[in-house]
């Protein structure tokens, strides 16, 4: 049995899982915003007792990759990484975007997005800025087809796309792009990377021994961070 505790903690949502064989044995979600601090090592506390396990009964630890929030993704790497030499066991990271994908996955199975209803694109947008996102394109069946990018959405940004059929734009920067992506063909949802579903790319990355290494890895941030001043009145 492969057991795999999983974090995703790159955007809002903070969430924790622990799979065993691909499959997820205990989840723990936080929805309010910019917990990752404080609340990170505690889920994984109540993951891994719901479990009944230590931390000498994993395989691997497996962690959101990025692009996303500079502080969540600099605190879930570094729990990981804590885990992964702590216990003596291999890191595996994610792209943040393929685990959006892989959630839509596990609601809308392959089989059914042959439909000719169903999407031939699914497109995850994470939200930068304005109207950037961190974006690729991938087919029905999940395989990325484009790299990871930061994109300005403006109109006509997915025309390539959405004149061969339906694209499903996912994810918490997909909303904002209702007003300038307005293709009959355009379909919008809202939804989050979720720990539980790195599951089935966890436990493929494990058994093909996908692993980071764990002194030097680090976040893929896509952009550079930028510090802000404080606006406001201090003393």
């Amino acid at each position: 049995m492969t057991r795999i505790l999983l974090l995703e903690t790159s955007a809002a949502t903070l969430s924790v899982a622990l799979a065993e064989d691909g499959k997820v044995v205990a989840e723990r979600v936080c929805t309010e915003p910019r917990m990752q601090s404080s609340l990170t090592a505690p889920l994984v506390k109540e993951v891994m007792d719901e479990a009944g396990i230590g931390f000498d009964a994993l395989d691997a630890v497996c962690v959101s990759k990025g692009p996303g929030s500079y502080t969540g993704l600099r605190v879930g790497v570094s729990t990981a990484k804590g885990i992964a030499f702590g216990s003596d066991i291999p890191l595996i990271a994610i792209d943040t975007p393929d685990i959006l994908v892989s959630s839509v996955m596990e609601i809308s199975p392959r089989a059914s997005l042959g439909r000719d209803d169903s999407p031939l694109f699914i497109v995850p947008m994470i939200d930068a800025r304005r109207m950037e996102v961190y974006t690729a394109v991938y087919n029905a069946a999940g395989e990325r087809l484009t790299p990871i990018e930061a994109m300005v959405v403006e109109a006509g940004s997915y025309d390539e796309y959405l004149a061969k059929g339906k694209v499903l734009f996912i994810g918490d920067g997909a909303l904002k792009c209702k007003d300038v992506i307005t293709s009959a063909n355009a379909e919008f949802r809202e939804a989050a990377a979720l720990a539980s579903a790195m599951a089935p790319l966890a436990f493929k990355a494990f058994n093909e021994r996908r692993f980071e290494d764990v002194a030097y890895f680090e976040p893929f941030y896509l952009k550079d961070f930028v510090a802000t001043v404080s606006k406001k009145n201090l003393f």
